[in-house]
């Protein structure tokens, strides 16, 4: 009697295109000249920084507290960093606009998919690299900037500060992924980029107190180093930077999925 062959039934995880394409992304973003670029920019103008000011303590006896020297470090490091994080934003799909109909319509990934996937890449690679160089520079800033007394650095407060701008940087890469989703090609996306940014740090800056301005948090980075600030504030922040980091993503899947690709 003849048997019949056991049937192999295969079970497909859902999730291993945005896993693949995840992985991917990360290792090219990390060995991408974009990527290294703005950590050794970042580091070298750090260092010379701290190397510049502490040689003006030790010559001209001019003292300024540790928290105020982080302060000035942080804004810094910042700004610097701006301009490579947005390339690095929008080309996550700006820049594969012409192998995106290959991904998406030859290797079994959804659009949500690929757009999610090259979103969280482009969050997780910006926000930690942030968060060491910025761990980094809080340790060099306690260990060199201090007098006789006391460091008025405090661990909760670097711990905020780190937060507040990692933040910030969250809601830059979110709108920048979506804006490199939607437009055609990475140029004019970051043209748009930078339109979008400068002109919502300009319409911030004439908002009353209350309201969050780029400017006013940088300033008191200084007061946040030294453990000088409202937790619900820094709450606040936090909740509408995820709000806002949220709805672009929604934005860049909702148009992504719609755009010919």
């Amino acid at each position: 009697m003849e048997q019949t062959p056991p049937v192999v039934t295969v079970r497909f995880n859902r999730f291993l295109p945005y896993w693949a394409v995840f992985q991917t992304d990360m290792r090219q973003t990390l060995r991408g000249w974009t990527y290294r670029l703005w950590v050794l920019v970042t580091v070298l103008a750090a260092a010379g920084f701290i190397l510049y000011r502490v040689g003006v303590h030790n010559e001209a006896g001019m003292f300024r507290s540790a928290a105020a020297q982080s302060g000035d470090l942080f804004r810094l490091v910042v700004l610097g960093s701006l301009a490579l994080v947005v390339v690095l934003s929008v080309s996550a799909v700006g820049a594969e606009r012409g192998t995106v109909a290959d991904s998406v319509l030859s290797r079994g990934i959804s659009r949500h998919q690929y757009f999610l996937a090259k979103w969280h890449a482009r969050l997780v690679v910006v926000v930690c690299t942030f968060a060491a160089l910025g761990i980094g520079v809080l340790v060099a800033s306690y260990l060199l900037f201090k007098s006789d007394a006391e460091s008025d650095l405090t661990a909760g407060g670097g711990l905020m500060a780190v937060v507040m701008v990692a933040a910030v940087l969250a809601v830059i890469v979110s709108w920048g992924v979506t804006i490199g989703a939607l437009t055609n090609g990475t140029v004019l996306g970051i043209t748009v980029f930078w339109v979008v940014l400068y002109g919502a740090g300009f319409a911030l800056s004439w908002l009353p107190e209350p309201w969050p301005s780029p400017d006013r948090y940088l300033a008191r980075l200084r007061f946040v180093l030294k453990g000088e600030y409202q937790t619900a504030g820094l709450s606040n922040l936090v909740l509408g930077a995820a709000v806002l980091s949220t709805l672009a993503a929604a934005v860049g899947v909702v148009g992504f999925a719609r755009r010919d690709v």
